[in-house]
């Protein structure tokens, strides 16, 4: 393995750690820098899932004392398993339509100039949104109910689009229906695992005539690198986003999309 590969998947780790939880998409930020350096990593799919599981591992490692207390309050009636009942609302519209329509997806929309696009727009709906927004009436995830769930949820569906985001398209729900800033990107990282994890598994299983696993070094060190940056990441957001709000990331999406449409229209 050349120092140029390493030097790669470094840069891919790096960028899906950063992006992966915050409102600007780790989708469209791969596709685009994978186009800029002429990314090729491992055949099949081995080198994205691989990154996109040391992203989650970082967001268990943070709620694990969380993720715990569900599992073990879950078989009760309680707090614990309204909080788990809701999670699963919310996580039934993207795996509904990821189970149905993943493969027209990928084929239709995975390409620069789709990511451009949605990531203009999508910054434009942050920025509107963070505007005109509601007064928050909830403030903590267990105040976020089966219909606030299942609304969100739908939001996280649009994130099937590249260039959309997961995490914004969730918390931008959130904060339309009511839902403060914080409580809103808590409840996004913590429906990013059942939703993340699921995305992996599906995928390792559509793609697993094509895996191999012969670069170990470069699968490893995007692996190790997206787990560290995703956890500092996760961790600065939940200090801070309740202050500076959403709208700097909006901003940068356009920015972004408008600079990459220029690149790619002078390539």
């Amino acid at each position: 393995m050349d120092f140029g590969s390493l030097f790669s998947a470094l840069l891919m780790g790096i960028v899906e750690g950063l992006t992966e939880f915050l409102p600007i998409s780790s989708t469209g930020h791969l596709i685009l820098l994978g186009e800029l350096i002429g990314f090729r990593g491992p055949p099949g799919k081995t080198f994205e899932i691989s990154i996109q599981l040391g992203a989650i591992l970082a967001v268990v490692l943070i709620y694990r004392g969380l993720i715990l207390d569900l599992l073990r309050g879950m078989w009760r009636p309680g707090l614990e398993r309204y909080y788990v009942v809701n999670l699963a609302l919310a996580f039934l519209p993207a795996a509904i339509l990821g189970a149905t329509l993943h493969s027209t997806i990928t084929g239709l929309l995975f390409n620069p100039w789709v990511v451009c696009a949605a990531l203009i727009a999508g910054g434009v709906a942050i920025i509107a949104i963070e505007r005109a927004r509601p007064a928050p009436s909830i403030h903590s995830v267990p105040e976020i109910g089966p219909l606030a769930a299942v609304l969100i949820g739908c939001g996280q569906a649009l994130a099937m689009i590249p260039g959309t985001s997961r995490s914004g398209a969730t918390i931008i729900t959130a904060l339309v229906i009511g839902v403060d800033r914080k409580t809103a990107a808590e409840f996004s990282f913590v429906l990013a695992i059942p939703t993340m994890l699921a995305a992996t598994v599906y995928s390792l299983w559509k793609a697993r005539a094509e895996i191999d696993l012969s670069a170990f070094g470069q699968i490893g060190v995007g692996f190790v690198t997206a787990f560290v940056v995703a956890y500092v990441t996760v961790r600065a957001v939940l200090a801070v986003i309740g202050r500076i709000g959403f709208t700097p990331f909006g901003w940068y999406r356009i920015g972004l999309g408008l600079v990459m449409m220029a690149v790619l229209a002078l390539r």
